[in-house]
């Protein structure tokens, strides 16, 4: 019995062999109740508490288990009267009849409601697939990595996003965080990243690629207003690579700076203006400006959500990006964001406040020795 519900439930733990034990517990009690019950004096009357047993396995144990383990106690129960005559085994005998019946109807629900969460959370990883698809690691030459972080420990998506595309016109990145937490938020980050991914093959300029983003954002905030935010809007940042180029374009609209890695010293990479977030260009204007910097082989660029650099200590102090960026030692992309995620964790003793997106880009050394297109 105990072989079949540690092996039905394996398949989901989630902490180890902590889980083994806890599943163990239901028996360990039992068998303690009935050692005290068969060693110490009647009066003390330990067998009262056999009904705990099968109530504490309806928490963790599938039905079965549950109706074998309330069965062995009342047989132990039946035992004890032989014993002791004068026990009260009727009235113990019924509580655990009793606690048994009801505890294997609260494990039936549990597990209906434990698959319906399941199926739920399916749902979700496939929604973050679809929003948040898994980046190739090099783009035309260029190495990409991706982090994302929840800031709930149950969420699968946010309102933070990314995207990378190889257009006609270059390699082209898309990081972005829209206000708000919930399901608007993730349905206007999917409405923005659904019109990169068809418009960055499309426009040429990146001016146009931001109208068709602001358009999108538009459109699906007066189609889906909400109430606690009267105007919706994202912070938006597009990078773009050029083929055999030696730099980048950004367009960075109300987001924050990028880190450029050059020969070992980290740069801010602050726009020259600033461009309005989308969804707000008819309040501050809808002018945009395109900052060109070079990226030489063997360079990184790092592109991130506020969520990073405010993320909180205990003495409530915001992660020093750029510093923690120029402690750095040269490392891959992936690695960086490994880097990256331990020491935010770390940082914030494990609690994030905010949804956390990241992409490291780096330009491979080797493309120095192409020819330029």
């Amino acid at each position: 019995m105990l072989f079949v519900i540690t092996s039905r439930r394996r398949r989901r733990r989630p902490y180890g062999d902590r889980w083994d034990a806890a599943l163990l517990s239901p028996v360990i009690i039992t068998v303690l109740i009935a050692g005290l019950a068969f060693s110490t004096p009647r009066e003390i009357a330990f067998s009262r508490l056999l009904p705990a047993a099968p109530a504490l396995a309806a928490a963790m144990w599938p039905v079965l288990p549950t109706i074998l383990l309330g069965t062995f106690c009342l047989l132990v129960m039946v035992g004890l009267g032989f014993v002791y005559t004068d026990l009260g085994t009727p009235y113990t005998a019924a509580a655990i009849v009793a606690v048994t019946l009801a505890a294997a109807y609260a494990s039936h629900v549990r597990l209906q409601r434990e698959e319906t969460l399941f199926h739920v959370r399916l749902v979700a990883d496939t929604a973050q697939k679809v929003l948040l698809r898994p980046l190739p690691r090099r783009i035309a030459g260029v190495e990409i990595e991706s982090l994302y972080l929840a800031a709930q420990e149950q969420a699968r998506i946010g309102g933070d996003f990314y995207e990378a595309a190889d257009t006609p016109y270059g390699v082209r990145l898309l990081i972005g965080d829209v206000r708000g937490k919930g399901l608007p938020a993730v349905g206007a980050a999917a409405a923005v990243i659904s019109s990169f991914r068809e418009a960055a093959y499309d426009e040429p300029d990146l001016r146009g690629l931001i109208h068709r983003l602001e358009t999108s954002m538009t459109r699906h905030s007066a189609a889906f207003p909400t109430q606690d935010l009267p105007e919706r809007f994202a912070t938006t940042l597009i990078a773009e690579i050029p083929h055999g180029g030696a730099h980048v374009r950004l367009l960075n609209c109300g987001h924050p700076p990028p880190l450029l890695v050059h020969d070992g010293e980290t740069r801010v990479l602050d726009p020259t203006a600033a461009s309005p977030p989308l969804n707000l260009s008819t309040l501050i204007g809808d002018q945009y400006y395109i900052d060109t910097v070079a990226f030489a082989p063997g360079d990184q660029i790092l592109l991130y959500t506020d969520g990073v650099t405010e993320t909180r200590d205990r003495a409530g102090e915001f992660f020093p990006l750029p510093d923690w960026m120029r402690q750095q030692r040269p490392a891959p992309p992936r690695e960086l964001l490994d880097r990256l995620h331990r020491d935010l964790l770390h940082y914030s003793g494990g609690r994030l406040d905010d949804d956390i997106a990241a992409l490291a880009v780096r330009c491979p050394i080797a493309r120095a020795q192409e020819p330029p297109a």
